[in-house]
């Protein structure tokens, strides 16, 4: 399983409402039709590791796939569409980083 990070730098304006409200949910339905969909998951930075201190990221996002072919035949299709949102909710050049899982653990509980 691979994870694609998409890291938004702190010291920049980021439109929370309208990345939650509008851009993730299309990027949702778009990437989610792809092969070897996993998940995703949106974080809000709060601070850096001082009490106060602005965040090193205002926003990441982390999607999950089987493979790094399986984001990418499901990502470049709808490219130019996703990239070009960009602009209407941040001012920053995000960050990507592919990631392998090398270890993935959830609750069987289903406690969060």
């Amino acid at each position: 399983m691979v994870k694609i990070s998409i890291l938004y730098p702190g010291g920049t304006q980021f439109d929370m409402g309208y990345y939650l409200g509008s851009h993730m949910p299309v990027s949702i339905r778009l990437l989610s039709a792809g092969k070897g969909y996993r998940g995703v998951s949106v974080e809000r930075g709060l601070n850096g590791v001082e009490a106060g201190s602005a965040p090193p990221f205002v926003a990441m996002c982390h999607y999950l796939f089987d493979s790094v072919d399986d984001f990418m035949a499901a990502f470049m299709p709808h490219a130019e569409e996703l990239q070009g949102d960009i602009r209407n909710y941040t001012d920053s050049v995000p960050i990507i980083q592919f990631s392998e899982v090398a270890l993935y653990h959830r609750d069987p509980s289903g406690a969060s």
